[in-house]
């Protein structure tokens, strides 16, 4: 282990309002320990809203008032880290990212340059979605996903999610007595999807169900995950041990960057809809041809990503070199009469194999 990207939320991190400086300090402590073992650390929060809102003292219900709250509560987010970190004889920076600065490639470049260059040079990097600017379009929407889209970028080995529960269960512990911890996933099945509950707390925006999907995007993107009570922050370096106490998803492929982007950083404008013959073409890694199509549905523009869709169910994502209005008027021909479909000189593939990326192997 080199590298880890750790998430704490925000029931973990504010308690009646306030930033718990007990628990950052135990963080922070844990994370020298790590640095002082050459394992390096980088960090997404949440809490800003939970703070400012506690701090303007509102209970915000409409988008502009939690922006409000957000810019106003990072501050003093942000405060507590810069406290605890220089206690401990480290430095830490901000960065604030929405999710469309995933989704352009020259931006998520730049971010993860600056990711990168603040870890070679020992500084914590505090990641938070900027919630002060966000709105529904261009929202993460929970630091369990943004933790997953940023630990590759950040070439980290593990994620290492801290939450008020102990792991995965077979049933919420909190309502079902008989529930059982589940130490180790080694395949994320629908069986372990519908393990997954909805956030029951006031201040968070997550749950199991977008902690299994952050699992998702980490072991598919080559990185190990680990969902640890947050009460534990003493043993998180037992993470990286055969003690470690919660749940470890463990890593079964390693997308490339380009991969990692299609699937997971870009949001699809629509869909694709193939039929049995084209679907086994894209699952032996073969292009999408206009012959197998069947329809289509969404806004699609040349060059957008599209989900590829066979019998309902989304196998693959891909970027389409061709709008729908002219994806309708080739649909089920043959490559080599596109350009006379169309009355000009066009691609053979509707998407290209090297610009389709497949959810499962």
């Amino acid at each position: 282990m080199k590298r880890i990207v750790i998430k704490i939320g925000s029931s973990s991190l504010v308690k009646k309002g306030k930033l718990d400086e007990g628990r950052l300090d135990s963080l922070i402590k844990e994370i020298k320990m790590l640095r002082d073992n050459d394992i390096k650390s980088c960090i997404v929060t949440s809490g800003s809203i939970a703070l400012g809102a506690y701090s303007i003292g509102v209970k915000p219900k409409d988008m502009k008032m939690k922006q409000a709250c957000a810019a106003h509560g990072q501050a003093i987010l942000m405060e507590g880290y810069m406290n605890a970190s220089l206690k401990y004889g480290m430095k830490c920076a901000q960065i604030l990212v929405n999710h469309d600065d995933f989704e352009n490639r020259e931006r998520m470049l730049n971010l993860e340059n600056t990711l990168n260059t603040l870890l070679d040079n020992d500084i914590i990097p505090i990641i938070n979605e900027n919630d002060a600017l966000a709105v529904e379009e261009i929202k993460v929407g929970d630091n369990d996903t943004l933790s997953a889209l940023i630990a590759p970028m950040a070439s980290a080995d593990m994620l290492v999610l801290l939450s008020d529960i102990d792991g995965l269960f077979t049933d919420n512990p909190k309502t079902n007595k008989d529930a059982v911890l589940i130490k180790r996933v080694d395949k994320i099945t629908d069986d372990i999807k519908a393990m997954a509950h909805p956030s029951s707390t006031e201040v968070g925006t997550g749950g199991m169900e977008t902690k299994i999907n952050a699992a998702i995007i980490a072991t598919t993107s080559g990185v190990d995950m680990i969902i640890q009570n947050a009460n534990d922050l003493e043993g998180l370096h037992k993470a990286f041990s055969d003690d470690y106490s919660g749940t470890l998803f463990v890593r079964n492929r390693s997308l490339n960057a380009r991969d990692q982007w299609i699937l997971f950083k870009t949001r699809p404008t629509g869909s694709i809809i193939v039929d049995e013959g084209c679907l086994k073409a894209i699952l032996n890694r073969k292009s999408l041809l206009a012959s197998g199509i069947v329809g289509v549905s969404g806004f699609i523009m040349d060059g957008d990503v599209v989900n590829i869709v066979y019998d309902g169910r989304v196998y693959a994502k891909g970027i389409s070199n061709f709008a729908d209005y002219d994806i309708l008027k080739i649909k089920g021909h043959a490559s080599k009469d596109i350009a006379s479909i169309l009355g000009h000189k066009a691609k053979g593939e509707v998407i290209h194999a090297n610009d389709i990326a497949l959810l499962e192997e």
